[in-house]
């Protein structure tokens, strides 16, 4: 149920609101936000895809069979989960010792989901606390910096840009993305693997998606971020398009240093549960 909190006096009219997660959850937030009246579309900017190396592939083969040997494992994303689990996964020992982190409530709820068939409780999860300022790497570790240490293994699940799913240097972590949270662990002296679950691609777009976002450009336009792959893949799309009519509704101070970089004229930080989002949209933009 979305907030009745009334706009400020200043408030922006919304004609469209493009949310860009990943599919097939974009539509889903599209359904939800429509739901409550916003005029949303889904168009997402980044396509996810099985990974598509023989080593990438062994390396997902291996870790579905042998996670129980790591001591945490963390999946950076909803995505991380459901691709992991897409596939018939090792069962649990009877004196299992994994946890499993999420940096977000959202990650944790489908964790809850992908592990109950397993006979795993909830209760093997940790995530930032409800009331967290941002759901992150950041506000996660104080929750988990306690499992950490010398003798520990602990296994990043997450994605990898086209190509950069084979099996790294040893000095590297396989997959892409922020590391911050992998350097806390090695500097503890934990061993710390990598495991690509899936590769990120740019979308494909047909003209109506092109049309959508011609007109996304104009006042009355909010775009909603959850990455700053997503920004910067609007970006390469539409190199020399500007921004600074339309808003962007952000997820993360990151991705708001990212728009304000893309020329997004008025950038809006908001925290990532749709809940949260709604609370941001019904305080700042009104309905046509």
């Amino acid at each position: 149920m979305a907030t009745t909190q009334r706009p400020t006096a200043d408030a922006r009219r919304m004609d469209r609101l493009i949310v860009t997660r990943p599919a097939p959850d974009a539509q889903t937030w599209v359904n939800a936000l429509r739901e409550q009246g916003w005029p949303a579309h889904a168009l997402p900017l980044i396509r996810i895809d099985e990974p598509e190396t023989p080593d990438g592939q062994e390396s997902l083969r291996h870790w579905r069979a042998h996670w129980p040997q790591a001591n945490a494992i963390l999946f950076v994303s909803g995505a991380a989960v459901n691709h992991f689990f897409a596939q018939r996964v090792a069962s649990p020992p009877a004196d299992l010792k994994t946890r499993f982190w999420a940096p977000g409530p959202g990650t944790a709820r489908l964790l809850t989901q992908a592990l109950g068939p397993l006979g795993i409780d909830t209760g093997c999860i940790d995530s930032p606390l409800a009331d967290a300022e941002q759901f992150d790497s950041e506000h996660l570790w104080p929750r988990v910096v306690s499992q950490v240490g010398p003798d520990r293994l602990v296994l990043i699940v997450r994605g990898a840009s086209p190509g950069h799913d084979v099996l790294p240097d040893r000095s590297e972590v396989a997959g892409s993305g922020r590391d911050w949270l992998i350097q806390q662990c090695l500097a503890l002296g934990a061993r710390v693997e990598g495991c690509v679950a899936y590769v990120r691609h740019p979308p494909v777009l047909n003209q109506a998606d092109a049309a959508l976002i011609h007109s996304a450009v104009e006042p009355g336009s909010a775009w909603l971020f959850s990455s700053s792959e997503a920004l910067r893949t609007l970006r390469a799309l539409r190199p020399t398009s500007n921004w600074s009519l339309a808003s962007a509704l952000v997820t993360h101070p990151r991705i708001a240093d990212a728009a304000r970089e893309a020329g997004f004229g008025h950038v809006l930080v908001t925290r990532p549960a749709i809940g949260d989002v709604m609370r941001t949209l019904e305080s700042v933009w009104y309905r046509p």
